[in-house]
């Protein structure tokens, strides 16, 4: 029997999904009975779920992907005609979709010049630290193998990339880590550090990178791996100085730089890349998420010819090229996908409408912060927006992460769903992360903003009201 996407029975699926999915970030034991939410359908900005629920989604598909919104026809049209010609063939060879979209792609990147295709985010940047690596045996006698990470980014689920992490609890109980990631302090300056004290942070924090290079070795780093804006970690984005600053150093030392585009690619934050927002020029970008806005796995680490060019000399033919294969980056559903949501992107003027919609988010946000003494700082770009809640603004507290969770279960009771920082700290679980797809309007907005409203309003209500009862 051919599947049918309209054709099951709700009460069967959500069983069946209780019984036999391991869901992602899910501790199960509190659904043993009842089962998790299952959507069944998506639609422009908003989802169902099987049970007939509707939901305005604020942060494109839960982890930050369907930039272009649900139901494109002309995305699902183009992979469904693409595999039917060609669905398979290892990138070993080259093929149509694959070949086009790349050169479409490194003309929205200046500078930039080679694309290598996989599946996900975390392959994308695992190939990054692989080129580093060779590059590193091939060019610098194996010394120059260290990858530079800052505290509170992240890049990926894998061993490798986990030891690239720079957030707490997702690193927990998944030790050892592969040796030669060496952290850097943050740059959130609602954050700074203590003996940042009135100096000038986005210089203060870039140049903590070339202390620490300075203490491993300039002769043993080879890369530094950043988010242009740190997504997951809280809604970083570093103060004026920082990026130029980095460049500076990266330079200065010999130090590949490796921007981390996995959320923030793809018009996010109102331009094509986030670090195009800083004017610098970086080595190597990987990026995921939004290149198919979810329609297709696919993910990309990108290079200047430099880089690629190292792998060109016949130093060892046997040794000397980038010897590393990912199975479905020949598949062509990606790229054909990719294709037509960056179409979207132009026709529709999705880059200006993330700006435009994000400052309209901003303004409103602002707006509650004078209103709810929960909120403590209101921050990002585009339509990447962090909400960090304190207990009170003069000694900056974190709240529990039971604050966030139970304003993040009132919204879902009210038809919008929320992201937030997610079991990532000792601490800083304690920011609501919104990002919604770049096709968002002004109503959209409104009502993201009346459900945080009411939410934070009945969650600081039941917080005063324990307060009083233990006193």
């Amino acid at each position: 029997m051919a599947y049918n996407v309209n054709d099951f029975d709700s009460l069967d699926v959500i069983n069946s999904d209780r019984d036999h999915v391991w869901h992602h970030l899910t501790q199960h034991k509190p659904f043993e009975k009842t089962g998790s939410m299952v959507i069944v359908k998506g639609e422009g900005v908003k989802v169902w779920d099987a049970k007939g629920n509707e939901y305005l989604d604020a942060v494109s598909g839960a982890v930050w992907t369907v930039n272009v919104g649900y139901g494109r026809t002309e995305i699902a049209d183009a992979v469904r005609d693409q595999l039917v010609t060609m669905n398979y063939f290892a990138q070993t060879a080259g093929n149509v979709p694959a070949a086009q979209f790349s050169k479409q792609l490194i003309d929205k990147m200046p500078g930039m010049s080679r694309v290598y295709f996989s599946n996900s985010g975390s392959e994308a940047n695992e190939k990054a630290f692989k080129i580093v690596r060779q590059i590193a045996h091939k060019k610098y006698g194996g010394k120059k193998t260290k990858i530079l990470y800052r505290d509170r980014d992240y890049h990926g689920t894998t061993i490798a990339t986990l030891s690239a992490t720079g957030q707490f609890e997702r690193r927990n109980q998944y030790g050892p880590f592969v040796p030669d990631f060496v952290e850097v302090p943050h740059c959130c300056e609602y954050r700074a550090q203590a003996d940042a004290a009135g100096k000038d942070y986005g210089i203060w924090a870039a140049d903590q990178i070339e202390k620490v290079i300075l203490a491993e070795g300039p002769e043993t780093v080879g890369a530094i791996c950043l988010e242009p804006i740190t997504a997951g970690g809280g809604v970083i984005e570093p103060p004026a100085g920082y990026w130029p600053r980095v460049q500076e150093i990266c330079k200065k030392y010999d130090v590949l730089l490796h921007i981390d585009e996995v959320v923030c690619g793809l018009g996010r934050t109102g331009k094509w890349f986030g670090y195009q927002h800083f004017g610098i020029q970086p080595d190597i970008v990987t990026m995921a998420k939004g290149v198919a806005s979810g329609y297709a796995a696919i993910s990309c680490t990108v290079t200047t010819e430099a880089v690629f060019d190292a792998f060109k000399e016949d130093d060892d033919a046997r040794m000397g090229y980038f010897r590393d294969i990912s199975t479905f980056g020949g598949c062509t559903a990606g790229p054909a996908a990719a294709l037509v949501n960056m179409e979207i992107i132009e026709n529709e003027s999705l880059l200006e409408n993330a700006q435009t919609q994000g400052d309209y988010l901003k303004a409103k946000l602002q707006d509650l912060k004078t209103k709810h003494t929960l909120i403590g700082d209101v921050r990002g770009k585009g339509l990447l927006v962090g909400l960090e809640l304190v207990m009170d603004r003069q000694s900056k507290t974190p709240v529990d992460e039971s604050v966030i969770v139970a304003i993040a279960g009132h919204c879902m009771a009210n038809g919008v769903i929320i992201g937030r920082t997610n079991r990532s700290f000792k601490e800083f679980n304690n920011t609501i992360c919104l990002a919604p797809a770049l096709t968002y309007t002004k109503e959209n907005v409104d009502q993201l903003v009346t459900a945080l409203d009411d939410a934070i309003a009945d969650v600081a209500k039941k917080m005063a009201e324990e307060t009083r009862s233990i006193a």
